[in-house]
């Protein structure tokens, strides 16, 4: 735990001193709340928006999409850390392999929280009427999905040691996964073999249940199978990231 503590403290700090990335970070959700949650009026009392109200449909797709973009430029510290040495440094230390690993995906997810809980309170006031204990479950859940990618962005970092091929990899997934999540728009609207294509889709489960959260709703369809389907990832995508940095520093 102190290993952790502080190389996520040390990643805290390159943020701090970056506040470029800090602003970055709110202003994209507030841009897609501002610019694009008006087109959608129109289509309040659809199918896809039974209670009339776009905002409570829209914002929990706008959150997993901040939780899920929150962790993929992790990759590119790690190839900054590779190419200056300091990774070479970090190894001959005690340091857990895990901690290493672990740090910068805890800063991942401080910078995904602060600006989705302060994107939920200026929502508010315009509509947006979620379940208090439901959001929390909603940000715990996406926490997750962060710590997630995160990992994942990491340790392909370490394995490309390219800035080219890593990007080649992420936006080459970014994009569909985001789509077939459906985080702009339900996938109630779209046609029968997209919405079978889209349980491919580990960010789909997530949207499903952070929906489902933010409406105050706890079932096993929705929720239950969310929180299984992106613990399982989770742990998963964590092990093989925390091997990853063994090999690297071994």
């Amino acid at each position: 735990m102190t290993h952790i503590g502080l190389l996520w403290w040390r990643k805290m700090l390159e943020t701090i001193r970056q506040p470029v990335w800090v602003v970055a970070g709110l202003t994209t959700p507030l841009l897609y709340l501002l610019l694009f949650a008006p087109l959608l009026d129109r289509l309040a009392g659809g199918p896809a928006f039974p209670r009339g109200e776009v905002l409570d449909v829209f914002m929990p797709g706008l959150l997993a999409l901040l939780a899920f973009s929150s962790g993929m430029g992790a990759g590119w510290g790690v190839i900054a850390e590779l190419q200056t040495g300091v990774v070479e440094r970090l190894r001959v230390t005690p340091a857990s392999r895990f901690a290493l690993l672990i740090g910068g995906v805890l800063r991942d997810v401080v910078a995904f929280l602060l600006p989705a809980v302060i994107v939920v309170l200026i929502a508010v006031p315009f509509g947006y009427s979620p379940s208090v204990p439901g959001v929390v479950g909603l940000l715990v859940l996406l926490c997750f999905v962060t710590a997630t990618t995160s990992a994942w962005s990491s340790a392909l970092g370490l394995i490309f040691r390219d800035i080219g091929g890593l990007a080649a990899v992420v936006t080459g997934l970014q994009l569909p996964l985001t789509l077939l999540s459906g985080v702009l728009l339900p996938l109630s609207l779209a046609p029968g073999w997209l919405r079978g294509l889209a349980h491919v889709d580990p960010l789909y489960y997530a949207v499903q249940a952070s929906r489902a959260l933010s409406d105050g709703v706890v079932d096993l369809s929705r929720v239950g199978l969310g929180v299984a389907v992106i613990g399982v990832l989770t742990v998963v995508t964590l092990t093989w990231a925390t091997r990853c940095y063994r090999r690297v520093a071994a």
